[in-house]
């Protein structure tokens, strides 16, 4: 099991959004973390990786031991250049 660290700024992003969303999110990540499973793609021209959750993208970088999540919210035109 790798350990789930969340940003300050998407720990910010997360607490925004509605419960529903969080929840799912939440075992997206626990899902990734114990079973590598998720709807998970690297990302293209730069490091890291986004994982999908519906409307909602996570954008995380990993190491052997820890997920780091960046930015959480709803996929719109912004999400990948904010970050």
């Amino acid at each position: 099991m790798k350990t789930i660290v969340l940003s300050k700024d998407a720990e910010r992003d997360f607490d925004a959004l509605p419960m529903k969303a969080q929840k799912a999110i939440e075992e997206a990540l626990i899902g990734y973390a114990l079973n590598g499973r998720g709807d998970i793609l690297r990302m293209v021209g730069r490091p890291g990786f986004r994982m999908r959750v519906g409307n909602y993208r996570i954008i995380l970088t990993e190491d052997g031991s820890t997920v780091l999540a960046i930015y959480i919210g709803r996929r719109n035109e912004a999400t990948y250049r904010r970050h």
